[in-house]
């Protein structure tokens, strides 16, 4: 929370041209924290502003707050580790790469090799519980690991086709093997209803059309209509929540999932209703929809 006045801040003595208590507005965000704590780590990006003598060269906003242009919400992290050098995050952190980046602008390299990717014992990248969900890979992982080592042990019966698709002795490619599962279609609309019962242009406005499942599921159905942006890097195998699409029309996102071979299973919904104005009898009807889709 930011002063009401940097007055209030312990004045600079002529050693030191820096108050003991320091503001600092980082992206937007504000902090407060003490001097020393900005210093603690010698050869830091802030220990280099923070320990010169010419004060007036470092940037400040328009309530005299010293400005730093990054990110203000992954800051937070930094200043936790210049207060003690030591990392705590909290369970399934979406941004340590971010995070990551961070941590190299303002020159911290114990706190890079902390956010680094370790790597397992097979020399691959190992599961991080801060990058991504527990969730335990589904049945069908198993059952396309099993499909995997079939295909390899597979006699001649099993052939190459046009463009270096696999064709077996029935004439199935392997392109016709889909996976079963579970796709959730979630909406939030409104309409408003006037007099007489006759509904305004604003009838069924779609705000934004959710998307939850499995990551490779989401991805074969929707392609390059799904925004990730609110999760991304997410391993194929594993379930989101917070996908949604780029388009507002829910019966694209039907025709879709049906030309996937989905069906829909289930549906709910809830709604509440408002007044638009005191002296009409208009209101607005808002509403949760979620649909349910299952392909087998």
């Amino acid at each position: 929370m930011a002063l009401a006045d940097s007055a209030g801040c312990a004045k600079p003595s002529e050693d030191l041209p820096f108050p003991e208590i320091i503001e600092l507005n980082v992206g937007g965000q504000v902090y407060i924290t003490r001097h020393p704590t900005l210093v603690s780590v010698p050869g830091s990006l802030l220990w280099e502003m923070f320990t010169q003598k010419n004060i007036r060269s470092l940037a400040r906003d328009s309530k005299g707050r010293f400005f730093v242009d990054r990110d203000g919400f992954l800051f937070r992290y930094i200043l936790d580790y210049m207060r003690d050098q030591q990392l705590v995050l909290p369970d399934h952190f979406p941004e340590r790469s971010r995070l990551q980046r961070e941590a190299e602008y303002f020159m911290l390299p114990e706190l890079v090799k902390m956010l680094a990717p370790k790597l397992s014992k097979q020399n691959s990248l190992g599961d991080d519980p801060c990058q991504s969900d527990p969730e335990e890979l589904s049945p069908n992982t198993d059952a396309t690991r099993n499909l995997t080592s079939a295909s390899a042990t597979l006699p001649s019966a099993v052939a190459s086709g046009p463009g270096g698709t696999v064709t077996t002795s029935t004439g199935a490619t392997s392109t016709d093997v889909r996976r079963a599962g579970f796709i959730t279609i979630g909406y939030r609309g409104s309409y408003t209803l006037g007099r007489d019962s006759q509904t305004d242009a604003k009838f069924r406005r779609v705000a934004r059309i959710m998307v939850c499942g499995k990551t490779s599921l989401a991805k074969e159905v929707f392609g390059d209509t799904l925004n990730e942006s609110r999760d991304p890097d997410r391993p194929p195998e594993r379930y989101t929540s917070r996908y949604y699409l780029k388009f507002t029309f829910l019966e694209q996102a039907f025709d879709k999932l049906a030309d996937a071979g989905f069906h829909m299973v289930a549906c709910n919904s809830t709604g509440t209703c408002a007044f638009a104005h005191d002296q009409t009898d208009d209101r607005i009807w808002t509403s949760y929809t979620e649909y349910v889709f299952y392909r087998e």
